[in-house]
Formats: C-alpha cells, sequence, structure tokens
C-alpha cells in the first residue's frame, strides 16, 4: 500500500512563507477509513522495525529523530503509535521539560548531548534543544534570570538567539558527519483543535493526568510561539537536518506521513547485514556439523 501523497510536500522550504499561520494544520483524510489507516500503520511500522535491525547490525549510522510541537500537537501518540514495532533495544525515547539544577549547571546543549544515539540505533527526543528558541524565546526572563549564563552574554537578546540558531545549525551538521541523521517533526496544530484536546482532557477522567493548568495560560503566548516556530524553522533547516511541517489536526494522517518520511530516510543510508568471512562460515559449518552429530 502506498500513501495517496508525497511526503517532500512537508519537507520546510525556506524562505516560501512569511508565517507558519500559511501552512495549513489539516488535510484531506490520506486513508480511506479506520481499518485502512491501521493497516497502513502496520505495515509501515513493519517496514520500519526491519531497517532498524539493519540500522543495529550495520553499525554505522544512528538516527535522531526530533518532535516539536504545542501542547496536545501528538507527540506522544506519535511515539508510541509509530515507533510500537521497534526492538526496544535499539531505541530511547527523551523527554525534556523544564531543566534540574544538574542540567542548568551545565551548557544548555549538555542534557540533549548526553542522549544522543549510538551507532546502529534511534533516539527520540519528544521536545529537544529547540526549546531554547522556543519557550526561552518567548520567556526570556528565563535566560536573564533562571540560566546560569554569564549577564553580559544575555543583554543582546536578538544577538542571543542568532547565536543559538548558529550553534544548532553547527552542531546538526558537526552530528551528520559522524553519521548521525537528524530528522525533525514540527506538529503543526491550529489552535481551535488544541483548545477542543485540552477541553478533553477536562472533561474525561481518565485524561485528568494529562492536564496542566500551565497549558491554557500559554495559549496567551500562542501568536508569539508561532513567531518563534518560523524563526527556527528557517534559521536551521538544512538538507542533511529537515525540516517536516506536520499538518497535527488528524492525529492518523500525521502519524502515516511521519511514518513514510522515517521509512524514506532510513531506506536512503548505505545499510546492509554485515558480511562474514570465507573463513568465519567455515567455522560455522563446523559447528552445524557438530550440533547436528549430538544425540
Amino acid at each position: 500500500m502506498k500513501l495517496k501523497i508525497d511526503v517532500e510536500d512537508f519537507r520546510y522550504q525556506p524562505g516560501k512563507f512569511k508565517s507558519v499561520n500559511e501552512i495549513p494544520t489539516k488535510i484531506t483524510d490520506i486513508y480511506d477509513s479506520n481499518s485502512d489507516y491501521k493497516d497502513l500503520l502496520e505495515e509501515y511500522k513493519e517496514e520500519i522495525a526491519t531497517l532498524q535491525d539493519i540500522l543495529y547490525a550495520h553499525d554505522r549510522y544512528s538516527l535522531l529523530l526530533v518532535f516539536q510541537g504545542m501542547d496536545t500537537s501528538g507527540k506522544d501518540g506519535a511515539i508510541k503509535h509509530v515507533m510500537a514495532g521497534i526492538n526496544p533495544l535499539g531505541v530511547n525515547v527523551s523527554v525534556f521539560k523544564r531543566p534540574s539544577d544538574l542540567e542548568l549547571d551545565h551548557d544548555w546543549l549538555w542534557r540533549t548531548t548526553t542522549q544522543l544515539p549510538e551507532r546502529g540505533k534511534i533516539s527520540i527526543f519528544n521536545r529537544s534543544y529547540y526549546e531554547e528558541v522556543l519557550v526561552v524565546k518567548v520567556h526570556p526572563e528565563i535566560v536573564q534570570k533562571v540560566q546560569r549564563i554569564p549577564p553580559e552574554m544575555t543583554k543582546d537578546l536578538d544577538k542571543l538567539w542568532k547565536q543559538r540558531y548558529a550553534d544548532i545549525a553547527n552542531f546538526e551538521d558537526f552530528l551528520h558527519r559522524n553519521g548521525t541523521h537528524v530528522i525533525k517533526f514540527f506538529f503543526h496544530l491550529s489552535k481551535d483543535e488544541q483548545k477542543e484536546r485540552l477541553l478533553e482532557r477536562i472533561n474525561e477522567p481518565e485524561k485528568n493526568w494529562k492536564m496542566s493548568v500551565q497549558d491554557v495560560k500559554e495559549r496567551a503566548s500562542w501568536d508569539s510561539y508561532m513567531e518563534a516556530y518560523h524563526d527556527l524553522l528557517e534559521a536551521t533547516h538544512a538538507d542533511h537536518a529537515p525540516w517536516y511541517v506536520i499538518p497535527a489536526d488528524d492525529k492518523k494522517n500525521a502519524r502515516l506521513i511521519i511514518s513514510q518520511i522515517i521509512l524514506k530516510h532510513a531506506q536512503s543510508l548505505h545499510m546492509d547485514y554485515p558480511q562474514v568471512s570465507e573463513a568465519y562460515l567455515a567455522e560455522m559449518q563446523e559447528a552445524k556439523r557438530i550440533l547436528e552429530s549430538e544425540a
């Protein structure tokens, strides 16, 4: 089965948009029915699992999947449903919330750097170092009063953000040159859809635990967040570390699109199972002879 879309349509194109508000948060369903969605997702999960097995055996490349988006945009669900078929030994999921005291005593890339994938593995960042040019940019008092940065470095905030964009771009370039392929997803959710999902969390008891009053308060800064997303997309998109803007108002569409993007990137890697030597093959045949000769 194949999707009725080209995933390249979701790859961000710097200079094309003056605002992320110009990019749709919803598209026509790319699945025919709920059963069709489940069949497609299952097929993609199996293919991703196979490629992850080769990635692990090949032991040269790694994948870093960055998931960014407003609260309720579907990041957790995408991780759960898209990556469900992967061998747990080959994947690590990191969730980056408010920094701890230990993390604040290091540079702002430190806490994410410690969670980078080993060769042959996949790391998923649910939020990431991009928070440092998102929530911190929307609330600059964090960088000026909470983060333990020398005050002379935070006087010119415009300069600070440009430096951080450059640091991120250089960091991702470094990762790519060392075999880590970075794929970044912006879950593009509408404000109206977020409202409905927040109300669900309030109205449905089994979802109450997900609810945070702070999520509602942050809606007052929605326009500032959209501006911050536009700025980071423009500054940090690269062919070797692309951004994909995922229409997130429909979770099923989003999961299928993300699955196909991950598959496309994994298939582009020059990987295969390791080839063993003739001598080793001969040893295996001798081992086989011994095993088969056992009573």
